[in-house]
C-alpha cells in the first residue's frame, strides 16, 4: 500500500511537470521550493530513475518521467472526480472550477455574467486563466476550455456559448487620413499592421480572408506584434496601424467613430466560442452548475 508521503511525492512530480517550473509548482502546492526539491529527490531515489531534466531556465520530464506521468494522470483524475463528486450530495454546489480561455472570451462571455453567478452560487470559486494560445487545457489541469468551435477537438463535449464570430479589419480615422484604406487584402501590402504573435511558438497569427475566389492568406508588414489583443486594439485606437480583431470587441469603437472598418466583405463568419471538457460519466456539482449558467441561452 502507498503511504501518504509517497502519494504527496507523486503529486509534487505531476505539479512540476505541469508547470514546467519548481517555483510555479511550489506556489500551486503552497509549499516551499526547497521542500518540493526534497520531495523530488526522495521520489527519484525511491524509484531509482531520473524523472526530470533540470536546467537553469526550464524543467521537463525525462522519457521515464513522461511514461510515469501518462500512467498517473487518469488515476489522479479519477481520485479528484471522486472527491469532488461528494459535493453533488450537498444542497448548494461548492468547490473550485478552473477555466482556460482567450481574453476576448472572458470579456464577452464570463465577466458580464460574473456578478449574477456569484450572487446565485457564492460557494463556487472560479479560477480564470487568460491564454490565447492553443494548448491542451485539460491536460494542464483545467476543468474547462473556451475556444472557437473551429479548433475544439472532436473527442471533447462542447457547449455553444456564442453565435458565429467574425473578424474585423480596423484602424483609426487618423491613420487612414494619411494612407488610402485598402480595398482588397492584397492592398494591405505597405500598410503598418498590428499583428498577434503566439507566445508559445513565436508564430505570427495569419491574416485570413475569404473572397469570391476562395480563401486568401496575407503576410502583412507588422510594425508591432503582441500576444495580447487588448494591446493591438489600443494601438489601433492610437493611430499606430491596422489591426485584425474579433468584430464584437470593436463594434462600439466603430459605432462611435474612433475606428474605421475596411475589407468587411472579405471577413466571413466562423464557428463561435464553445465551452469544452472531456467526456465523464459523473461531473462534479460545481462543474454542472457552471455549464448550465454559462451556456448560450
Amino acid at each position: 500500500s502507498m503511504r501518504g508521503a509517497e502519494f504527496a511525492e507523486l503529486m509534487a512530480f505531476m505539479a512540476i511537470a505541469d508547470e514546467r517550473s519548481f517555483r510555479g509548482a511550489a506556489l500551486r502546492l503552497n509549499i516551499s521550493p526547497s521542500a518540493l526539491s526534497h520531495s523530488m529527490r526522495s521520489l527519484e531515489q525511491r524509484l531509482g530513475a531520473r524523472l526530470l531534466h533540470r536546467t537553469t531556465r526550464s524543467v521537463a520530464p525525462t522519457e521515464a518521467g513522461q511514461a510515469l506521468l501518462e500512467r498517473l494522470k487518469p488515476s489522479v483524475a479519477e481520485v479528484e472526480d471522486a472527491v469532488r463528486d461528494v459535493g453533488a450530495f450537498q444542497q448548494h454546489p461548492r468547490g473550485l472550477v478552473r477555466i482556460n480561455m482567450p481574453r476576448i472570451a472572458a470579456q464577452l462571455i464570463v465577466m458580464p455574467k460574473l456578478a449574477a453567478f456569484r450572487a446565485a452560487y457564492p460557494d463556487i470559486r472560479l479560477d480564470l486563466v487568460i491564454d490565447d494560445s492553443i494548448i491542451d487545457v485539460i491536460g494542464r489541469g483545467f476543468d474547462f476550455g473556451i475556444r472557437s468551435g473551429s479548433i475544439v477537438q472532436q473527442d471533447m463535449i462542447s457547449v455553444p456559448l456564442t453565435p458565429d464570430l467574425r473578424m474585423a479589419v480596423v484602424a483609426s480615422p487618423v491613420y487612414f487620413a494619411e494612407r488610402p484604406p485598402p480595398q482588397s487584402p492584397t492592398e494591405l501590402n505597405g500598410h503598418a499592421c498590428l499583428t498577434y504573435r503566439w507566445y508559445e511558438t513565436g508564430a505570427l497569427h495569419p491574416w485570413h480572408f475569404d473572397g469570391p475566389k476562395g480563401p486568401v492568406d496575407v503576410i502583412v508588414d507588422s510594425v508591432m506584434t503582441a500576444n495580447d489583443t487588448d494591446l493591438l486594439l489600443d494601438g489601433a485606437l492610437r493611430g499606430c496601424g491596422i489591426a485584425l480583431l474579433v468584430e464584437s470587441r470593436v463594434e462600439k469603437h466603430i459605432a462611435d467613430g474612433s475606428l474605421q472598418r475596411v475589407l468587411m466583405n472579405w471577413c466571413k463568419p466562423f464557428p463561435g466560442f464553445q465551452l469544452y471538457y472531456p467526456s465523464r460519466r459523473h461531473l462534479p456539482a460545481a462543474m454542472r452548475t457552471f455549464i448550465e449558467w454559462i451556456k448560450l441561452r
